[in-house]
């Protein structure tokens, strides 16, 4: 699974603890780190986005890549809210549900 994938399964499963499914970007940024272990150069500081550390470039990036192949929102496991964050679909729940 590439870091990508494995920073928006973290998103999955932060969206699935929502009542409304819904991961706001806020959340994200505050919830991933419990769910993936970050390490030194995802947790630098950005140089273009100055006080954001990188991987919340990967958050985004879930968007930005949406029609890559394999991406969770190619897939239909996630919607994106726009300038909100990501929405957990039904057959999101599904897969994450068979997920070890």
């Amino acid at each position: 699974m590439s870091r990508e994938n494995d920073v928006a399964k973290a998103v999955m499963n932060i969206a699935a603890n929502q009542p409304n499914g819904l991961a706001t970007f806020r959340r994200c940024y505050a919830e991933v780190p419990n769910y993936l272990a970050l390490n030194a150069a995802e947790r630098a500081l950005s140089l273009t986005r100055p006080g954001e550390p990188m991987w919340h470039q990967l958050v985004r990036n879930i968007q930005s890549h949406h029609d890559a192949d394999g991406n969770f929102i190619e897939r239909g496991l996630l919607n994106h809210v726009h300038r909100t964050g990501y929405q957990i679909t039904a057959a999101g729940r599904r897969w994450l549900a068979a997920q070890p």
